[in-house]
């Protein structure tokens, strides 16, 4: 049975604690746990829902369900249960006609080693409906803050993107390939593709959709910050975002040749392939064939495709002529890089319950 936890008047899903409304955080910044709070005319208690989570201020009703230990165990939110196992790679999408809620914020500095980007999370470009009968949550406005390297280094092996966000795009909107759902809830292995089909999740036709928190975020490749861009076959993608590791990342297009700029712009292809054959039938496991419904239906072939497993290869591009190491965005799986060749920047990692990201508050100058 679930349970529900009630704050100032807003009815809360355990699994969604870390995404509680801003006023909720702001009304007790600079308190501790048991001090008095308000907000508006209500007043409250400044209380630590979490271990890991600032005080928010509660008022009105207070029913707390402690979340499982093994749901809270590094900020995991709980893992959904299916029994799909084949699906038609199809994501059903709501046509994305409807304008941004507010105006996209965004702002990049550098600051000593950082590279520090604040965002609203609102996009440039029109969204689908939220809510939809696949997604329940309406898109809010974000206070992100996330530093990454200014100066990134290639690490000696890569680092799983798991469940949080690969990186932000010029527009301040997140990347966010991964899905908190498996086959029959067993966290392993079985794990869905997000934009397999196999589950329903409400995007819109730029592949993105939102979180409990009002977060909008891109699962696949973002058409609508693509066309504003005027990303083409014609010319070297322009820079689409920054990753957790602080390279960039661009989309579709690159130079064939990875170090000559006069060389012909050509399509990025990612090296994964679905493997062939049928997936274990013991202990629990799917069965089926190999079809793309599961993110463990793909394998890495060195050499298949133009990029190496993290989606990325050594580049020189406009915004870098130099060379660096850079990321693409592709057609094919995995769409959104699912590792790191540098080392993340803490601000990407996941924080209580749902996992997303829990940058410092801060309001725009």
């Amino acid at each position: 049975m679930k349970k529900w936890l009630l704050v100032g008047l807003t009815c809360v899903a355990p699994a969604a604690l870390g995404h509680l409304p801003e006023t909720t955080v702001e009304a007790c910044q600079g308190l501790t746990s048991g001090s008095s709070c308000s907000i508006g005319h209500s007043s409250g208690q400044c209380l630590r829902l979490s271990e890991d989570q600032a005080p928010v201020c509660v008022t009105g009703t207070l029913a707390i369900a402690r979340i499982p230990s093994q749901e809270r165990a590094n900020g995991r939110p709980a893992a959904r249960r299916h029994r799909v196992v084949q699906s038609e790679g199809l994501q059903y999408r709501v046509p994305a006609n409807h304008n941004p809620i507010t105006t996209s914020r965004i702002k990049v500095t550098i600051e000593g080693p950082w590279r520090v980007i604040e965002a609203n999370g609102i996009s440039t470009h029109k969204t689908g409906a939220f809510p939809n009968s696949g997604n329940p949550h309406k898109i809010e406005t974000q206070r992100y803050k996330y530093r990454v390297p200014a100066a990134p280094k290639l690490a000696k092996k890569s680092t799983p993107v798991s469940l949080q966000n690969f990186g932000i795009g010029i527009n301040g909107v997140p990347f966010d390939p991964s899905a908190a759902e498996w086959y029959l809830g067993n966290r392993g292995l079985w794990r869905y593709e997000a934009l397999s089909g196999a589950v329903p999740l409400g995007v819109d036709d730029n592949y993105a959709h939102v979180q409990p928190n009002g977060a909008y975020h891109y699962h696949g490749l973002p058409t609508g910050l693509l066309a504003r861009l005027q990303v083409t076959p014609q010319q070297h993608s322009p820079l689409i975002g920054w990753a957790a590791d602080g390279f960039p990342i661009y989309a579709l297009y690159g130079y064939g040749d990875d170090m000559n700029e006069e060389t012909d712009v050509v399509k990025m292809h990612s090296s994964y392939r679905v493997k062939s054959g049928h997936r274990p039938t013991s202990n629990k496991q799917p069965g089926g064939y190999y079809d793309g419904t599961f993110v463990a239906d793909y394998e890495y072939v060195e050499g298949a495709g133009s990029l190496d497993e993290c989606n990325g290869r050594f580049v020189r591009t406009p915004d870098f002529p130099q060379g660096i190491y850079a990321y693409f965005l592709t057609e094919e799986w995995p769409i959104i890089p699912r590792c790191y060749k540098g080392t993340p920047s803490e601000d990407f990692r996941r924080g209580p319950a749902m996992g997303r990201p829990q940058p410092p508050r801060r309001r725009f100058g």
